[in-house]
């Protein structure tokens, strides 16, 4: 009932209304009714006291977006407002000034567009795919909550801070993104309630959580989820595709972040979706594209790889997050946070208490940093102060390899090449690692497709069909060196024993010139 395309036409007519509070906070999203008398169409609502008609919201990336009053008690909620906090693209905004968006927002892109490909999907198939309302709803809810469980800044947490503090954990922020789901179903019984009154089931619910993090027995034979039989698999290639990355999560990303970081991007989700279809590959129903579509796909995966260069890997996003993680570190021993019973928590701590978990966002670790009188945490104000001031560890030069190197061997060439005159405390090493998201692998050869001609027969598409201009590696390592001292000695010095080093191991380089630096201009040896 609440996907009859009569009302939601009619909310399209009228743009959406800003509700003002008493206090001058502006809502979100309001509810826009249909204008008219009494007798206007109207979608049958719950009767425990939901909106019978879906919400709009005006998202700066896909327009209007309707939300189902399910979800809206699902935003309305500590759990999801907390995103509000999580910086999306992490230090990016350092570099980017415009990279302030959160995965507040991000989050409720995915959930649209997860529907907006399963209508696609409806219409190429003249609506023979035998989806439930409730199959919608539950991918809809996967997509809104897929990133419940980031910490601050995003992936610094999980891939920078955690690692560092628990190199043993394994964790993931898609596992916590299932425990604050599952938090927030046992502390909000009106969305527990609405769940119900959505008509959906434990199984449903299980369906949900399987989307976000893969399913929670995977030696169960040839099928291990139990929220969907193997008819439906498809259903899980749609929030987090695990069999090629092709999915409405990377859909969002891919145009939120370029339009917030002013990167243009050609690639087109629109037409993927438009032409996408479901067939039978290997027993299993799979998401196939159209066979003239993989220029498209090779667009995608080729604008991913230029966001990572050009921002989420930039060597100043990188040196800002190393310096913010450094400062998570030093105090992660002395900052405490209220969880469950009264326990006080690490932030390391937090990860496995949900109720400790919902307050640590950007802002609460940040503050409880600067405004702390405790000496013990004077290194991470330092840290803190000299983001602020532009004092950041400065790049020395970077180099492309061609073989794996391990940072600490690279540490420990460095120093001892300088006979003393450099610590490992004077500089930093970064290995970044550049791909089309499934490392050494193309991603397209994970990919079926059909053809105008026979649309019901999957099929592959190998790049030697398609263009000889395409990449041929489709993974690379770049190392970088930074000086954690500012001044021209310490620059000077790091960048001298880099060079070494790097002649050392016949590795291409650029040395990053600067006003301080004893080199005064960027170079780059090739390899003999």
């Amino acid at each position: 009932p609440y996907y009859d395309v009569s009302i939601m036409k009619r909310f399209l007519q009228a743009p959406p209304t800003e509700t003002e509070h008493a206090d001058g906070e502006v809502e979100l999203y309001s509810i826009e009714k249909p204008s008219g008398d009494s007798t206007a169409e109207k979608a049958p609502g719950p009767s425990n006291g939901l909106a019978a008609e879906p919400a709009v919201i005006n998202d700066p990336i896909h327009g209007h977006i309707e939300l189902h009053p399910l979800l809206l008690r699902i935003i309305d909620t500590p759990q999801f407002q907390r995103l509000r906090d999580i910086k999306q693209l992490g230090g990016a905004y350092w570099v980017y000034p415009g990279a302030s968006h959160n995965r507040f927002e991000h989050s409720i892109g995915v959930c649209h567009l997860a529907g907006q490909l399963l209508e696609s999907l409806q219409r190429r198939h003249n609506n023979t795919l035998d989806l439930t309302p409730q199959d919608i709803l539950c991918v809809k809810i996967a997509g809104l909550c897929h990133d419940l469980g980031h910490g601050p800044f995003s992936h610094l947490f999980d891939m920078l801070f955690i690692p560092q503090v628990l190199p043993h954990k394994g964790w993931k922020h898609e596992d916590a993104s299932v425990a604050m789901f599952q938090y927030m179903l046992e502390e909000n019984s009106d969305v527990r309630e609405a769940i119900k009154e959505a008509g959906l089931s434990e199984d449903d619910v299980m369906f949900i959580e399987e989307q976000i993090a893969g399913p929670k027995d995977t030696e169960q034979g040839d099928w291990p989820y139990k929220g969907r039989p193997r008819e439906m698999s498809y259903l899980y290639e749609i929030v987090a595709n695990r069999r090629n990355g092709i999915d409405v999560d990377k859909w969002d990303y891919l145009a939120r972040d370029s339009h917030f970081l002013g990167i243009p991007m050609s690639f087109d989700h629109k037409r993927i979706m438009t032409f996408a279809r479901v067939l039978e590959v290997d027993g299993k129903k799979t998401i196939c594209a159209r066979d003239k579509e993989v220029h498209e796909l090779y667009e995608m995966f080729s604008t991913r790889n230029s966001l990572h260069r050009k921002a989420y890997k930039h060597k100043t996003t990188r040196i800002v997050e190393r310096m913010i993680t450094e400062a998570f570190v030093e105090a992660n021993d002395h900052i405490r946070i209220q969880g469950t019973g009264g326990r006080l928590l690490k932030m390391s701590e937090a990860i496995d208490d949900m109720l400790a978990y919902t307050k640590l966002t950007d802002h609460f670790v940040i503050q409880q940093i600067r405004t702390s009188q405790d000496p013990q945490l004077a290194q991470s104000k330092r840290l803190l102060d000299r983001i602020d001031r532009r004092q950041l560890f400065k790049c020395v030069g970077q180099a492309l390899l061609d073989r794996s190197i391990d940072k600490e061997s690279v540490i420990k060439i460095m120093v001892e090449e300088s006979e003393g005159k450099l610590t490992a405390k004077d500089f930093v090493v970064d290995v970044v690692k550049f791909d089309y998201g499934m490392k050494e692998r193309n991603p397209v050869d994970c990919v079926w497709f059909y053809s105008k001609d026979n649309p019901t027969k999957p099929i592959k598409v190998h790049q030697n069909q398609v263009s000889h201009m395409l990449p041929m590696v489709f993974k690379e390592e770049q190392l970088r060196v930074y000086s954690t001292g500012t001044g021209r000695e310490a620059c000077s010095l790091a960048q001298s024993y880099f060079i070494r080093l790097c002649n050392m191991k016949k590795l291409a380089y650029e040395s990053q010139g600067d006003e301080g630096f004893a080199h005064g201009s960027s170079y780059l040896t090739p390899v003999r």
